[in-house]
C-alpha cells in the first residue's frame, strides 16, 4: 500500500522556505538591473547625472549588438525570476539565456573597450557580483528542477 506522503507521478516536491527567499531576492535584484538598463537607455537625467562626461560617452557609445546582449541579459534574468516565483522550469532556461547575453555584453566591455578603466574599480566589483549571482541562479534553478520544486 502506498503512503499518503508518497509523491504521485508529476507531483511537485514540497517547496522549501529558502526557495521563496531566493526567488524573492532574485526578483528584487533583477528589478534593479532592469531599472539600471532602462535608466541608462532612456538617459534619465536624475540617474545619469552621477556619471562623468567620459562615462556618459562610454555608455552612449555602445554598439547595438552590445546593447542587445545587455538587454537580453537583463530581461531574461527578470523573466527567470518571475518564473522562479511561479515555480516554472523555464526559469532555468531564462537564466541560461541571461548568461549568454552577459557574455555578449562582457565581450564588448572587457575585450573591446577600456570600460572598466572608465567606470572604475567599483564597476569591476559590481560585475563580479552580477556574474556570481547570475551563475548561482542558474545552478539554483537547476537544483530546484532536479529536486522537483520546478515543473
Amino acid at each position: 500500500m502506498s503512503s499518503s506522503k508518497t509523491k504521485t507521478a508529476g507531483a511537485r516536491a514540497r517547496t522549501p522556505v529558502h526557495f521563496w527567499i531566493v526567488a524573492g531576492l532574485a526578483l528584487l535584484w533583477n528589478m534593479m538591473g532592469a531599472f539600471d538598463y532602462l535608466a541608462t537607455q532612456l538617459k534619465l537625467d536624475f540617474y545619469m547625472s552621477s556619471f562623468s562626461e567620459e562615462q556618459l560617452s562610454y555608455f552612449y557609445g555602445f554598439p547595438a549588438w552590445a546593447i542587445s546582449g545587455w538587454a537580453i541579459a537583463v530581461w531574461s534574468a527578470l523573466a527567470g525570476s518571475v518564473a522562479l516565483l511561479l515555480r516554472k522550469k523555464w526559469a532555468l532556461y531564462a537564466f541560461v539565456i541571461s548568461l549568454a547575453g552577459m557574455i555578449v555584453s562582457s565581450i564588448y566591455t572587457i575585450a573591446m573597450t577600456n570600460g572598466y578603466e572608465i567606470m572604475g574599480q567599483g564597476a569591476v566589483y559590481m560585475s563580479l557580483v552580477i556574474w556570481i549571482i547570475s551563475i548561482f541562479l542558474v545552478v539554483y534553478s537547476w537544483m530546484q528542477l532536479k529536486n522537483g520544486v520546478l515543473a
